[in-house]
């Protein structure tokens, strides 16, 4: 079975692979429910979707229908106003099936004008506090992706008490300087504060280039090697406290399963972690956000 952690003070102990269901977004259903059902045997116990994931909110409904109390659901609204945030959040639960959601998260909330409409009057965020007065939802979270969403969450955190944070978080992206001292500086903060922090693309390899024929599954490539795949998670589970998003690339589902199953947290893969430079040379690992030149998506 896979190892929990407190999911920040939400009082729930997640697994710390979480599943990310962006993986469902163009599934069949007969499909989702071969996957679902590994996550399931697995004992991954938290689901992480979003509006806007294609068709993942409604492949997952069937297994919320059976299986709602086994999984800590959480979805994300790309909306930066009220009403329309206020109508996602709804129109989720809906897709869903279910009565309520354990986390509404604002996505991908980088930028500065969609930052300060989110956050300010009349703004998202008001609409996710109401679904929680209204018992829709139970805990607020935030997401982002580029070199800037470190500092931003930072920012968001200083406006409003986030039940959790969502962040790239891989070795290329760390031997960035800049973005390694915001990303210290976040988890210092959500630390002392009890919020829970999820990374994303911890099996990134590159972006893809032009002459890549790959079937793909995800907007970058991500590492295929096993071994390889297996250091970059277990690098990512080496930091206490945070929680690994799976890739939407589900065929490489099995292996991220096993590899967390596998993590020694008394830290005797020390050396296999040491590896993960010489990973960068020889499976040509770039970081997906550079600042001045691929700062978002």
């Amino acid at each position: 079975m896979l190892a929990t952690a407190p999911f920040g003070r939400t009082g729930h102990r997640s697994t710390r692979l979480i599943f990310g269901a962006a993986a469902l977004g163009a599934m069949s259903q007969r499909r989702a429910d071969d996957v679902l059902g590994t996550i399931l045997e697995w004992g991954v116990n938290h689901i992480d979707v979003a509006a806007s994931y294609g068709d993942a909110e409604l492949r997952l409904a069937p297994w919320m229908a059976k299986y709602r109390d086994r999984f800590f659901l959480a979805t994300k609204t790309g909306a930066r106003g009220h009403d329309d945030a206020r109508q996602s959040i709804r129109h989720s639960i809906e897709r869903l099936g279910v009565d309520s959601l354990d986390l509404i998260q604002l996505h991908n909330l980088t930028d500065e004008s969609g930052w300060q409409e989110a956050m300010g009057p009349g703004g998202a965020l008001e609409a996710a506090i109401e679904a929680r007065a209204e018992g829709r939802v139970r805990f607020i979270g935030v997401t982002g992706h580029g070199t800037r969403v470190a500092a931003m969450h930072l920012r968001s955190l200083e406006r409003f008490e986030f039940d959790s944070v969502l962040l790239p978080y891989n070795y290329a992206m760390m031997q960035s300087r800049a973005y390694a001292d915001d990303f210290e500086q976040l988890l210092e903060v959500c630390s002392a504060r009890g919020v829970a922090v999820q990374t994303i693309k911890a099996i990134a390899r590159r972006r893809w280039r032009e002459d890549d024929s790959q079937k793909r599954f995800s907007w970058y490539e991500p590492l295929k090697d096993p071994s390889a795949l297996r250091r970059a998670i277990h690098w990512a589970l080496a930091r206490p406290g945070v929680f690994v998003n799976t890739s939407s690339d589900a065929t490489l589902l099995p292996l991220a399963l096993q590899a967390a199953r596998d993590f020694d947290s008394d830290g005797s893969e020390s050396l296999a972690l040491d590896q993960l430079s010489d990973d960068v040379q020889r499976q040509g690992i770039e970081p997906l956000f550079v600042h001045g030149v691929s700062d978002s998506i």
